[in-house]
């Protein structure tokens, strides 16, 4: 078999074939690892390195190149397209995707899988390319990776997921640990789907704790990016308590608040003390509080759902976080309307966990109108929308006063004046009465807040008088009837209403004299 006994003996055969015809293609080499698994003897002889450096040179290529074998550069002319009889035809060879070996690199056993991608970081291999390979490699061996447990529809059970593929359990479970050991550090470059794919593939086969708590870290590293799907993680326990794993997705928020935490201060500087130059709108902190709140309205209607693990869902973001309450005024809606034995002292704790300044007019008229929420929310929310109205009415007539009061613009402190146009005159009459309907408006509410006050008060005093005749008093157990609501004395409320009305009506006044007479001074 040596050149010693004599030429072409099989050893030279053997690294010719090798050299000529299995190490220039990703298959031929592909089915010799295949062979070689099982084979001690090839291992010894440097057959698996030299077929595994093969395929990372090919892999790292540019896959252009790969189109063929032998590439035969005859073929093209020198502007690069493909030549026939020598003729230019105009047509450009095709070039292949970056997960063109992905598959075949798939079909290896664990052992050589494991060391075809320590190779290819090695050699500097993109982090999303390696992540692609071991998306490939799960989705052969993993049950559900690529199906939405989050869905309620149609939701397999544990023992159909098992089940699913001939791959024993265990071995299942050792091919999850080590595809987590194998994702890149880089956290862009493992898609989120992917990690949640993997959470869910873990619960299912019991990995262990600490398979698990690294892959909450990563999605909490880049939740982000995540999707409402991508968080909702069934609860496989065995209690069943919740149909949603809630725990995890708390975990998960408190991975994504230590960084936040490490990497800006509470300032919004990050930690070299710079400002922070990312808008409002696209910081990760609002991306998640969104998020958050689709997660929180989609768990609320479960009726096992405690009051204390939705109320730690609630604060488990800080209150600036939240550009807008509406979101969460719906979650809290569609709890309350799940769970209607909680008690009046219950809800009220539930509702102060609102923002009711970030309501938007729609979820303000909404929330006046709804009889789930206690009465005192109701009435919080009727006082900051009146705030909203005169705040509203005083913008009016500041851009009122700026754009008809005469500019003082003397260097010896005399007064110069500048012609208003007639056509203005007519806006500002139109502005004074909107103005006088906003708050004709806002009489009627606070008369409408009178009635309900004395119509209530009057209804405690004919308990009262019921309680003291001995015929006993009924028990109002989350009631509407609030004692504390209605301490407000008609007197003074219809006196400060009184008031604030002849001082917006001075205000309507003055406004309207001082057009009269710049229109006046405009005439003569």
């Amino acid at each position: 078999m040596t050149d010693d006994f004599g030429g072409e003996n099989l050893i030279s055969y053997t690294e010719a074939f090798l050299e000529e015809v299995v190490l220039r293609n990703l298959k031929e080499c592909m089915q010799a690892l295949c062979s070689c698994e099982n084979l001690t003897e090839a291992e010894e002889l440097g057959i698996v390195d030299i077929c595994i450096n093969a395929v990372v040179s090919m892999a790292c290529q540019d896959s252009s190149l790969l189109s063929s074998p032998v590439p035969n550069k005859s073929m093209h002319s020198p502007g690069g397209s493909l030549l026939w009889n020598g003729i230019e035809t105009g047509a450009r060879p095709k070039k292949q995707s970056l997960d063109w070996w992905h598959e075949d690199v798939s079909m290896l056993k664990l052992p050589l899988f494991r060391r075809v991608i320590l190779t290819t970081e090695k050699r500097g291999l993109k982090p999303e390319i390696i992540a692609g390979v071991l998306l490939c490699f799960a989705q052969r061996y993993l049950p559900g990776l690529n199906k939405r447990h989050g869905s309620r529809e149609g939701s397999n059970s544990k023992s159909e997921l098992l089940t699913s593929t001939s791959v024993p359990e265990d071995e299942r479970r050792v091919i999850l640990e080590t595809i987590e050991n194998l994702l890149p550090v880089r956290r862009a470059g493992v898609p989120t789907k992917f990690l949640s794919g993997l959470l869910r593939s873990s619960i299912l086969l019991d990995a262990s704790p600490h398979c698990r708590s690294n892959i909450e870290r990563r999605i909490g590293l880049q939740l982000e990016q995540a999707s409402l799907d991508d968080i909702l993680i069934p609860n496989l326990t065995h209690n069943l308590e919740t149909l949603y794993d809630i725990d995890c997705v708390q975990r998960i928020l408190d991975h994504f608040l230590d960084q936040s935490t490490r990497q800006l201060s509470p300032q919004g500087s990050d930690v070299d003390g710079n400002m922070s130059h990312q808008s409002p709108s696209s910081t990760p902190m609002i991306s998640v509080s969104k998020l958050l709140d689709r997660y929180i309205v989609e768990v609320a209607p479960d009726v096992n759902l405690k009051l204390p693990k939705f109320y730690s869902l609630i604060e488990a973001l800080p209150d600036f976080a939240r550009t807008s309450d509406d979101g969460l005024y719906h979650a809290i809606d569609i709890y309350l309307k799940a769970h209607p034995w909680l008690k009046e002292d219950e809800r009220d704790q539930l509702c102060r966990l609102m923002d009711f300044q970030k309501l938007s007019p729609e979820a303000c008229t909404h929330a006046a109108q709804n009889e789930r929420l206690p009465l005192r929310t109701i009435i919080q929310v009727l006082f900051f929308e009146q705030l909203q109205i005169r705040t509203d009415i005083a913008s009016c007539f500041l851009v009122s006063d700026h754009s008809y009061h005469l500019p003082h613009s003397s260097a010896h402190g005399a007064l110069t004046s500048e012609f208003i146009p007639r056509e203005d005159f007519a806006g500002t009459i139109r502005n004074n009465n909107a103005l006088k309907v906003d708050i004709d408006r806002m009489k009627s509410r606070v008369n409408d807040l009178e009635r309900e006050c004395s119509g209530m008060r009057n209804e405690l005093q004919k308990l009262g008088n019921v309680r003291d005749q001995g015929q006993g008093a009924p028990k109002f157990i989350g009631g509407r009837f609030r004692s504390y609501i209605c301490r407000t004395n008609d007197g003074e409320l219809r006196s400060q209403t009184h008031a604030k009305n002849r001082r917006s009506n001075a205000v309507l006044h003055l406004n309207t004299s001082t057009v009269h007479n710049s229109s006046q001074d405009n005439t003569s």
